[in-house]
């Protein structure tokens, strides 16, 4: 059963939404409309479902319709037309008092502005909402302390709003919600008014939530970088309709039309994109019990000149170069079992490119890609890594990393990432944002 189902979904604001809604659905624009019956069409036919502990995104700019749409959810704005469902029940019919219900037992939700009472404390105001549902007050405390502790305002619950700063408030907004203990949280803009740091250490304390908790979150955005960090789904919308619904990586890679590619251009595709779709297959590997004049055949058949070295299990064991290969055949060894070196790194395919580029970066081979029980299951050369950050056609790489022409903006995007990543910068922190600024600028001289 999915945690929301809303089907064929519109939204009118006007003195005549039949007749507008009558016009849409014949093919009027949403202008035309407008001009016409003198009604905004702030969501169009929108059909999505929400799976139960995903993070679902709703990406777009402003007057695009997604806090609208949102708000239909929990029938802050009552749909003009269609269907929404929460874990199978039709929200549509329902009374006053079930309607406080579903927003009090099974939908929360957090907005831009923090709507705290400033003449309660944090800790009050998060027990706030448990004591208006009638909880025992010492089942509210224990419930909102432990939310404040999830967000990381242990050591505050005696301040209030003004004794805190944007990104605290905000905090305990979200305690507030995540007290409450609803299946399904909305968080509209929920980020949008801290400033760029504060608003990163946000998503991460989310994402951590999220591992923790497993709650079903929509998260409306304007911002497609926060989109694609935070989303395990996203829909992007423009003008009232949706335009593509996809994983991050779908987005990236298979933008629906102009409008999405336009969006895309400029997102920072090493937070984004993860190894498994950068890696390729690891041809240039031997088994633990072949020879060295094996290991030579191998390397000049492949033209490398390393390969990594298994079990029988496809365990990784290290690697060898071809000298070592030509010193034990030389020496008349039968294996190469005491030449492997242990000095590789190897990362999990679900990692992002930018969490792996220090580790690709250092490695003497292309960076091992392993299972979770360490068997090999792929590798990811330096250029592979500059071929999935470039946003132009896909290119082929081979065991060496041997690949065709990068666009220079590939390139330079690569090595900003490095040296942000050797001297300790995240990316999309303001110092990481100032030096791809500064970089621009002086190419452009």
């Amino acid at each position: 059963m999915e945690a929301i189902e809303a089907s064929h979904v519109y939204k009118l604001f006007g003195d005549h939404p039949a007749r507008a809604l009558a016009a849409l659905r014949n093919g009027a624009s949403r202008e035309e409309v407008e001009e016409r019956y003198d009604t905004t069409a702030a969501v169009i036919d929108i059909s999505l479902d929400v799976n139960p502990g995903e993070l679902f995104v709703l990406m777009g700019l402003s007057g695009s319709g997604k806090s609208t749409f949102v708000r239909c959810l929990n029938l802050l704005h009552k749909p003009t037309s269609g269907s929404i469902k929460v874990f199978g029940q039709d929200i549509m019919g329902l009374s006053s008092k079930e309607l406080r219900g579903l927003r009090a037992e099974k939908v929360s939700m957090v907005f831009q502005s923090f709507g705290l009472l400033p003449h309660l404390t944090a800790l009050e105001n998060v027990r706030w909402g448990l004591l208006v549902k009638d909880v025992d007050k010492g089942a509210a405390d224990k419930k909102s302390k432990r939310a404040i502790e999830l967000v990381g305002l242990k050591g505050w619950e005696d301040k209030y709003p003004d004794e805190l700063s944007g990104g605290m408030r905000q905090r305990v907004g979200l305690a507030r919600a995540l007290a409450s203990e609803t299946e399904i949280i909305l968080m509209d803009e929920a980020f949008s008014a801290l400033d760029p740091l504060i608003r990163s250490e946000m998503q991460d304390q989310l994402l951590s939530i999220q591992e923790e908790l497993n709650k079903t979150i929509v998260f409306i955005t304007h911002d497609l970088n926060e989109a694609m960090y935070l989303g395990d789904r996203i829909a992007v919308m423009r003008d009232g309709r949706i335009v593509q619904i996809g994983t991050p990586e779908d987005i990236l890679q298979n933008p629906a039309n102009e409008y999405i590619e336009s969006f895309v251009e400029n997102v920072d595709r090493s937070r984004i994109l993860t190894v498994e779709s950068a890696m390729i297959a690891p041809d240039s590997r031997m088994l633990v019990s072949e020879g060295p004049l094996v290991a030579l055949h191998c390397m000049r058949r492949m033209a490398v000149d390393y390969l990594y070295v298994v079990n029988r299990d496809q365990r990784l064991l290290g690697y060898v170069l071809v000298g070592d290969a030509v010193a034990a055949a030389r020496a008349g060894e039968r294996t190469l079992e005491g030449r492997i070196r242990k000095d590789f790194a190897a990362v999990r395919p679900e990692v992002t490119i930018g969490d792996a580029l220090s580790s690709a970066v250092e490695s003497p081979i292309p960076l091992a890609v392993t299972s979770a029980r360490g068997r090999l299951r792929g590798v990811i050369p330096k250029t592979a890594i500059l071929a999935a950050l470039d946003s132009s056609e896909h290119v082929e790489v081979d065991a060496m990393g041997r690949t065709g022409e990068f666009s220079a903006r590939a390139v330079e995007a690569a090595a900003t990432r490095s040296r942000q990543v050797s001297d300790g910068i995240a990316p999309g922190d303001p110092e990481a944002r100032g030096e791809e600024e500064t970089s621009e600028k002086e190419g452009g001289r």
